[in-house]
């Protein structure tokens, strides 16, 4: 091997004297930015909060929050699916935004398989059928009655064309065999503000944004659409127990980076998600909101929850007739 130059020699003194980051900074080294693609005040944006709140304290930067809501979530993921892929971006994303939009939406400005590099699963949980308490029915059997005698029909409420509680609210028309009318909202707020105010009959959705609804009874809860009653409701029956054991709606929580991101970015988010869920009081947050915290073992195990969802999801959006132009 040849003699290192003099110019060699003096380059090497010189880097051995310089700090680490000068060679390659630690990530992250500036804050990053958690884009929740619905409007504040429903389950996305309380989950989307709480985790990065606990993630900031682990990476050592803020996680700024970015409400983008629109197109079932689209709008938001778009932002996503188009940033740079340094792993400074991430996406709350789950089965309403992702799963169901990329099933019932012909058009994408992304491409779902490639556009996001996911993280890691936070939780799920049942989403609860409530009604406005003017509509004549305790149970869902009642509902049904009320629905199919109802002139004009009854409407429901969505978060979003494409959401889960859209493709949830379709399936129930479909079981029941009841014509109730779709209306769309930019989120779960704006739609709870309906469904309390009375101009919206029946809402299903998860159960965090609902619960203090529930409790002061200014909407009254049917039914939970899960195989398990929810401790933070306990007397709350299912649908199986209901008599309707079809109609099953879970929304899932989940963080993805945009695809493309470096491999060893996500493992360092997935951590930071990790410990997250982890520490009891956040832990004990999520759950009192009536989410089932699920964390994943792996990116790459999360990576095949969110494909094997999207194959379980796919034959209820068809029977259900969910599409958008």
């Amino acid at each position: 091997m040849p003699p290192l130059t003099r110019r060699a020699l003096l380059a090497l003194a010189v880097a051995a004297t310089l700090p680490a980051p000068a060679f390659a900074q630690a990530f992250p080294d500036r804050p990053l930015r958690l884009v929740i693609p619905w409007p504040p005040g429903g389950t996305n944006d309380i989950v989307g909060r709480l985790v990065s709140d606990g993630m900031a304290h682990r990476l050592g930067q803020p996680v700024v929050i970015e409400n983008r809501g629109g197109a079932g979530g689209a709008l938001g993921a778009e932002v996503v699916a188009k940033s740079t892929p340094d792993g400074y971006t991430m996406l709350l994303g789950g089965s309403g935004s992702l799963t169901i939009n990329q099933l019932v939406r012909k058009r994408l400005p992304y491409d779902p398989a490639t556009a996001f590099a996911p993280i890691g699963m936070i939780g799920s949980g049942a989403n609860v059928i409530v009604v406005h308490p003017s509509v004549p029915a305790t149970t869902l059997r009642e509902l049904q009655a009320v629905a199919r005698n109802a002139n004009p029909p009854l409407n429901y409420a969505s978060p979003g064309v494409g959401s889960t509680g859209h493709a949830a609210g379709a399936m129930i028309n479909q079981v029941l065999g009841v014509e109730m009318q779709h209306v769309p909202y930019r989120g779960t707020g704006p739609a709870m503000n309906d469904v309390v105010a009375g101009r919206i009959q029946v809402f299903t959705n998860a159960l965090a944004p609902m619960q203090s609804q529930i409790e002061a009874g200014t909407v009254r809860a049917l039914a939970i659409a899960g195989p398990r009653r929810n401790a933070a409701l306990p007397n709350l029956p299912t649908t199986g127990e209901a008599g309707f054991p079809d109609i099953q709606a879970a929304t899932w929580y989940a963080l993805f980076a945009t695809g493309g991101s470096p491999p060893d970015r996500v493992q360092r988010l997935f951590t930071a998600l990790a410990e997250t869920l982890a520490d009891p009081e956040v832990r004990g947050k999520l759950e009192g909101g009536g989410l089932d915290v699920e964390p994943s073992e792996s990116p790459a195990a999360f990576a095949r929850f969110v494909a094997e969802d999207a194959a379980r999801w796919e034959p209820v959006v068809r029977r259900a007739g969910v599409s958008v132009e």
